[in-house]
């Protein structure tokens, strides 16, 4: 090798990305695990999915709530004990709770399953949500709620959601102290049983597999009563709101204003979606997009701005998020609706185009670096309902993505007048 001479430069888009197939199996009561072996680590990422989101919940905050308790306690074990257990053996395991999903998910030693699983089925199977250990979650909640409502960015993305898809609806709800308040632990055993308990899931590991790991899920998962119902269909109602422009003033004193700038949009099922995510790069989905180069280089109004899809299941939206100066604020948003017009007016060049496709292409090949990040990418495959075809389909998307394409999705979709508009001082 000569070191005097610098290597080639090769573009990401050169690159044939391939992501690596998983392997599956169902365990007796029809649970569907997916599995990615791979790693050089003894470690390894098992998540449980449940269909327990607030999607299928009848009062507020009880799906969250549900599952954020459920290393609170079961019949044999103190939320102290389960705790320590998981520590003990220098493993993590998380609870979290989303739109149409709940999860439970443990890092680990590979070893150090036949330790763990058995309290995990514990914990979905025998969760007893004791009332001391409610009390204390809703007195934490609604503490950290006081706290967060004086924060704007935290007040605008609550509200933004509201107008959107609408205070009733499961993506537009957000906590209260009321809905706090109202938790009653019989209505959360009552969903747990029939969420977790009686409930839909899908399993993903991923990591350095232990060669025995089917009959250890079978043994653990296999036998409880999951899977054995029908899928609950629930359906709610988009109310987007009237009015589409807001200026809320939540704290008077303060410098600093949030700006959220949201449109509908289809979810990942629509044909315009995958060269839709290659415009929002383009406009304001990484660092050298027109918005960071406008707002915060050229302005400094801000210090970020972002612009993504967001990722659900039906409805999605497409959404500009900043914080600014209380003073420049206004003059943000209408640099917002600047870039809006030069992207439809203007058609991009090539090289800022080709810039845009090598960070896409590149950022997936960081995606597909380790078993837990290929196993991220089919979960969000898998749960969404979509196949192997649609990674390949969105890497042919952002590779064949021309500028005219750009602007024929800018003057589709980035129309003002379609945007709700919400600022939060």
């Amino acid at each position: 090798m000569n070191r005097q001479i610098a290597p080639a430069i090769k573009d990401a888009v050169e690159y044939s990305l391939e992501l690596k197939p998983y392997v599956k199996f169902t365990l007796d009561n029809g649970v569907e695990v997916y599995t990615i072996d791979a790693g050089a680590e003894e470690v390894l990422q098992l998540e449980l999915v449940f269909y327990a989101g607030n999607w299928f919940e009848t009062q507020n905050m009880v799906a969250a709530s549900t599952n954020y308790l459920l290393k609170n306690g079961t019949s044999a074990k103190s939320a102290f004990e389960i705790n320590e257990h998981f520590e003990y053996y220098g493993s993590y395991l998380n609870r979290n709770c989303y739109n149409e999903t709940a999860t439970l998910s443990l890092h680990s030693l590979s070893k150090h399953l036949p330790q763990l699983l058995p309290v995990m089925q514990e914990m979905i199977a025998d969760s007893v949500f004791p009332p001391e250990e409610l009390e204390i979650y809703k007195q934490n909640m609604k503490q950290r709620l006081e706290v967060n409502l004086r924060k704007c960015d935290f007040v605008a993305n609550r509200l933004i959601d509201e107008v959107l898809y609408g205070h009733d609806h499961p993506y537009g709800k957000y906590s209260s102290t009321i809905a706090y308040d109202q938790l009653r632990r019989e209505t959360l055993q009552e969903y747990f049983n029939r969420f977790y308990v009686n409930g839909r899931c899908v399993i993903f590991v991923a990591g350095k597999l232990p060669q025995d790991l089917y009959p250890q899920l079978n043994r653990n998962f296999g036998q409880l009563p999951l899977n054995r119902h029908a899928a609950v269909n629930v359906e709610h109602t988009f109310q987007p709101a009237s009015e589409k422009k807001y200026r809320i003033i939540n704290d008077p004193n303060d410098v600093q204003g949030a700006i959220r700038i949201a449109r509908p949009f289809p979810n990942r099922h629509h044909p315009d979606f995958a060269k839709a995510q290659v415009l929002n790069t383009l406009f304001g989905g990484f660092f050298g997009s027109r918005l960071m180069s406008n707002i915060r280089e050229d302005k400094g109004y801000t210090y970020g701005i972002h612009g993504f899809l967001e990722n659900h299941f039906r409805l999605s939206a497409w959404v500009i998020s900043t914080e600014a100066g209380r003073e420049v604020c206004e003059a943000a948003i209408n640099e917002v609706y600047n870039e809006m017009q030069k992207l439809r007016e203007v058609a991009v060049d090539e090289e800022e185009l080709m810039l845009v496709k090598n960070y896409l292409i590149g950022t997936i090949l960081g995606d597909l670096d380790g078993p837990f990040h290929i196993i991220g990418r089919w979960k969000n495959i898998i749960l969404n309902e979509l196949d192997e075809n649609y990674f390949y389909n969105s890497i042919d998307a952002i590779k064949e993505s021309k500028p005219s394409d750009m602007m024929e999705l800018a003057n589709k979709y980035l129309i003002p007048d379609n945007f709700y508009e919400m600022l939060v001082i």
